[in-house]
């Protein structure tokens, strides 16, 4: 009779604990998901941001460019490299100017304005806290006059002073070169009251920030002071309180 043979429980398969290593291991994806989304999306927006900002850019460089290239196929050899010379120190030196002049904003503690000419925006700030944000219009570069008497009236940059701050009864002096640019005779008196408005504040060098007035060569909303800021009366009219003769406003 063939012999039998028994498995012991040694031959089985043993048997035990379902192995649990891989509970030790890292968290599953959505875990991880979980926990890190919020901090994902914001990146991710900051990218969308820097990447639009830096669209915008390039669009602005590439009109700048086109007009360049523009107004220097009607110049001569001579005067593209003398244009080329005035441009490169006019445009070191201006950088050196806007980058000052913001960094003096950022440290300054006293009360102060700031006007970013680019973006059209006027604030006032004391050690860096926000305090109003007005939208303004600042004029274009233009010369002025009649030559050989001619002015060249550029947007403010760098830091300015408060002299004045005027009202709606307060006289400011016309300069003649206004009436010239509006096609009006030129008033036989150029100290006119209102002429910058119900509110202007009067700065260093000439510059004004002003609103539109009722009448006068002044008064067209399509037409904005050279060198100078308009701004909304009822802003001109809330910061007044807060400003003094000799109060910093930067310009950059």
């Amino acid at each position: 009779m063939p012999e039998l043979h028994l498995h012991t429980g040694s031959d089985a398969p043993k048997s035990g604990p379902l192995s649990t290593a891989h509970s030790s291991g890292p968290a599953p994806l959505r875990e991880l998901w979980g926990s890190h989304h919020r901090a994902l999306i914001a990146f991710s927006s900051i990218i969308l941001v820097l990447v639009a900002l830096d669209a915008w850019l390039m669009t602005r460089r590439v009109r700048y460019q086109d007009e360049i290239t523009r107004l220097r196929a009607g110049m001569s050899d001579v005067e593209r490299r003398r244009t080329d010379a005035i441009l490169s120190s006019s445009e070191n030196r201006l950088r050196v100017i806007v980058e000052l002049a913001r960094r003096q904003a950022q440290g300054d503690k006293d009360l102060h304005l700031t006007v970013s000419v680019d973006s059209g925006v006027m604030t006032l700030e004391r050690e860096g806290a926000l305090l109003r944000e007005m939208p303004v219009q600042v004029g274009p570069e233009r010369r002025v006059g009649t030559a050989p008497d001619t002015i060249r009236m550029a947007a403010p940059r760098g830091a300015r002073t408060v002299e004045r701050v005027l009202g709606d009864g307060d006289a400011w002096e016309i300069p003649s070169w206004v009436y010239t640019e509006r096609g009006v005779p030129p008033a036989a008196d150029r100290f006119v009251k209102g002429a910058l408005g119900p509110a202007a504040i009067v700065l260093s060098g000439g510059t004004v920030i002003y609103a539109m007035p009722g009448a006068g060569p002044l008064n067209d909303s399509a037409y904005v002071l050279p060198g100078s800021v308009r701004a909304r009366a009822e802003d001109i009219r809330a910061v007044a309180p807060n400003l003094k003769p000799g109060m910093t406003v930067y310009f950059y």
